[in-house]
């Protein structure tokens, strides 16, 4: 598997690594039972909006330290509406590319540091907590990367059908048998879906 030279850089000299003792806000998304996670830290300054420090712990793989240190360097400075600009994609250019199979950490990332903003706005009366519907399921399957070329599932038409009925979310993919990564988009469609307390069992047909 080839590396850039920044992913290499990032991975061998992380920046921001670490814990803030009684941080603004934090998230902690992924699993080490799945292979990632990774935890972000926040200091904001109430006044301007502006992430002021930022930390990161992670487990895993060179890809998932290495963006987890380069999109703390981005939000870095950033007030919250532009921290929340940052998208998957941009974090992965800023490391010169990502190899397709790894792309998910690139979403992993930025999925986290969105949530530990969404967890400062709604501790301070800045935003409603999400409330959870279809579109959930949704936006949840566009964080779902297909390995072999590194585009998320929506964007790829593999899914043909996701709905929530009675706590059960039911997915329908077209996804040949054949495919080598199939077992593999299912396993994370899992992963992100059953953290959810309103889902209590998720259906997936292909």
């Amino acid at each position: 598997m080839q590396y850039s030279q920044k992913v290499l850089d990032h991975f061998m000299k992380p920046h921001n690594i670490g814990k803030i003792e009684n941080p603004d806000a934090e998230a902690t998304e992924g699993s080490p039972a799945c292979g990632d996670q990774i935890s972000i830290y926040l200091k904001i300054n109430a006044k301007t909006q502006v992430i002021e420090d930022i930390k990161f712990q992670s487990y895993g793989c060179a890809s998932n330290i290495a963006t987890g240190s380069i999109i703390t360097d981005i939000a870095m400075g950033k007030t919250l509406k532009e921290a929340k600009k940052i998208g998957w994609k941009e974090a992965a250019d800023a490391l010169d590319g990502l190899p397709p199979i790894k792309m998910h950490c690139s979403v992993l990332a930025v999925d986290t540091l969105h949530k530990a903003i969404k967890d400062y706005e709604v501790k301070h009366n800045l935003a409603e907590a999400d409330k959870f519907n279809k579109e959930t399921i949704v936006e949840e399957l566009k964080k779902v990367i297909y390995p072999q070329v590194g585009e998320d599932i929506v964007t790829l038409k593999m899914v043909k059908y996701a709905g929530f009925e009675n706590g059960v979310a039911i997915i329908d993919l077209e996804i040949p048998k054949f495919d080598e990564h199939r077992d593999n988009v299912v396993e994370e469609i899992r992963e992100h879906l059953e953290h959810y307390k309103e889902i209590k069992e998720v259906k997936i047909t292909i």
